[in-house]
């Protein structure tokens, strides 16, 4: 009897070491080392990390490319109402209103600056020196024949090697031509709008 009691004895004390590992003083769970207990006695909650600092692409505005770009000079559709149909004219006639004069509008409105109308030069015509060749094309983009001109450096002189008046244009007159030059005025080609069919 004396050896079943100790046997006894023995197994509760066992029981009750490997459960005072297990649990607290007041028989609740005992903290474990991964959440220590805080000053107040409760058990710590796990520090919660930081958000990540911002990059410096996300500080950084969005690019014009991002929003759209703003720059009305870079979008001629910027002078032009949804539904609208402007002539070139007036599409040129706004950009100057608002000082642009690069791109489209370094351009003058079509009918404006009309061909300069001077001697046809036959391509074949050898061309004494102070005269050249003014090459021009319509508003609609037609070629036109190339008339004579003066060299901007040169100065014609008459008989008795005296200054000739140069008419402001630099066009050359038919009394001023060179000699052998056939004698003949360039046609303007008419606008490719009114040109009717058959004509």
């Amino acid at each position: 009897m004396a050896l079943l009691a100790v046997a006894a004895l023995t197994v509760l004390l066992v029981l009750w070491m490997s459960s005072g590992s297990q649990f607290g003083p007041e028989g609740g769970a005992a903290p474990s080392a991964a959440a220590p207990a805080n000053a107040s006695g409760g058990a710590a909650t796990a520090p919660v990390p930081a958000p990540p600092a911002p990059s410096n692409a996300a500080q950084q505005p969005p690019s014009p490319a991002a929003e759209g770009d703003a720059d009305p000079t870079r979008d001629i559709k910027s002078y032009i109402a949804r539904g609208e149909n402007p002539s070139m004219n007036q599409v040129i006639e706004r950009l100057h209103e608002r000082g642009i004069h690069s791109g489209l509008g370094a351009f003058s409105p079509p009918g404006t600056s009309p061909p300069l109308v001077g001697l046809a030069v036959p391509e074949d015509f050898a061309l004494p020196k102070g005269y050249v060749r003014h090459h021009q094309a319509t508003d609609d983009g037609q070629r036109i024949e190339a008339i004579l001109m003066f060299a901007p450096d040169f100065q014609p002189v008459d008989a008795n090697n005296k200054p000739v008046d140069v008419p402001k244009d630099r066009v050359v007159p038919p009394e001023l031509a060179p000699p052998g030059l056939p004698i003949r005025r360039i046609v303007i080609p008419a606008p490719i709008e009114a040109v009717k069919p058959g004509h």
